[in-house]
């Protein structure tokens, strides 16, 4: 069986020439563009310290977002399927990458998402369905280490919780 081929186009342009070229490793930025058609420009350049612009984003941090994104949007619909009711998701995902020689490679990324569920939600589907969100992430499928999940479900309390009545 074969899958449905999906495309995606992006165009990115280097603008770090600064009058000469890469005629020196000093003598350039690494400043460039990302383009995708009808959305709005990304300036991008490499992590300072690979002498870049701390202020854009590089390629590094984009990677670790595309996991963390990829992982949550995933899970939205998995919760859904699940009958969990997400009422709010943030992330703290880290990556880790390991410079060799004149390269390197990311040894792991580590999704830490804080979920908030509705008060009528099972808590324990909620926590399981991080597994299923996990094999579902395209990029997740796609990348050569490991990218682990530690979630945290957070239980919304209903209307009136914690209130001790009359008394």
């Amino acid at each position: 069986m074969t899958g449905h081929p999906h495309h995606y186009r992006v165009e990115v342009e280097w603008t770090g020439n600064r009058g000469t070229g890469t005629d020196g490793y000093r003598n350039y930025g690494r400043e460039h563009v990302i383009r995708i058609d009808g959305k709005p420009d990304i300036a991008g350049s490499s992590d300072p310290m690979f002498r870049g612009d701390a202020a854009k984003h590089n390629p590094e941090d984009m990677l670790v977002a595309a996991l963390s994104t990829c992982h949550m949007l995933a899970y939205l619909h998995v919760a859904t399927l699940a009958g969990v009711v997400v009422t709010a998701y943030t992330d703290a995902a880290e990556g880790t990458m390991v410079t060799e020689g004149n390269g390197g490679r990311f040894t792991e990324v580590v999704l830490r998402p804080v979920v908030t569920i509705g008060a009528a939600s099972d808590p324990a589907k909620a926590e399981a369905a991080h597994a299923d969100a996990h094999h579902a992430c395209f990029i997740a499928s796609s990348v050569n280490f490991p990218v682990r999940c530690e979630p945290r479900v957070v239980v919304e309390q209903g209307p009136g919780a914690g209130d001790q009545g009359p008394g």
